[in-house]
């Protein structure tokens, strides 16, 4: 069970503060590697944070699982948080994200995708990002953009 999955059995839909992380995994000039989610949103790989994990231990776990490439010589970009980083999910869970974000050009290993949690990945360039798009995930892919070259 996750840890956020153990908090919500006590708080139930209150608001949590969920810190985690995310990695712009970079190809050539201005690509980057998204992942599909069952729900049919893009978004960079990535998860929340289990207990006495670093933000770069999840990083790392999180590409690994989801994706199956194990991301080398991470580079921290910046640790979002605050108001707008609120959220309510449509089953009712509210929180607010705290994300340090990533981004290598790095990778070890072969694309397996984790299919519960992934049904697609694929490089796009930073200019033609998908419409359906995890909105944060647009903003830290627009902000940083330029590291990617």
């Amino acid at each position: 069970m996750e840890y956020f999955q153990y908090l919500r059995q006590y708080v139930g839909t209150k608001p949590l503060i969920l810190p985690g992380s995310v990695v712009i995994i970079g190809r050539g000039e201005n690509e980057v590697l998204l992942q599909k989610r069952p729900e049919g949103r893009w978004g960079l790989p990535g998860g929340l944070m289990n207990i006495g994990e670093s933000f770069e231990e999840v990083a790392t776990r999180e590409v690994t699982e989801e994706i199956g490439l194990t991301p080398l010589n991470l580079q921290l970009l910046h640790v979002f948080s605050g108001k707008e980083y609120y959220t309510k999910a449509p089953n009712g869970d509210e929180f607010y994200s705290v994300t340090a974000v990533f981004f290598t050009k790095e990778v070890e290993g072969s694309l397996l995708l984790e299919e519960s949690e992934t049904v697609d990945v694929r490089y796009f360039h930073c200019d033609e990002l998908p419409e359906q798009m995890v909105g944060s995930h647009r903003k830290f892919i627009n902000l940083f953009g330029d590291r990617m070259k």
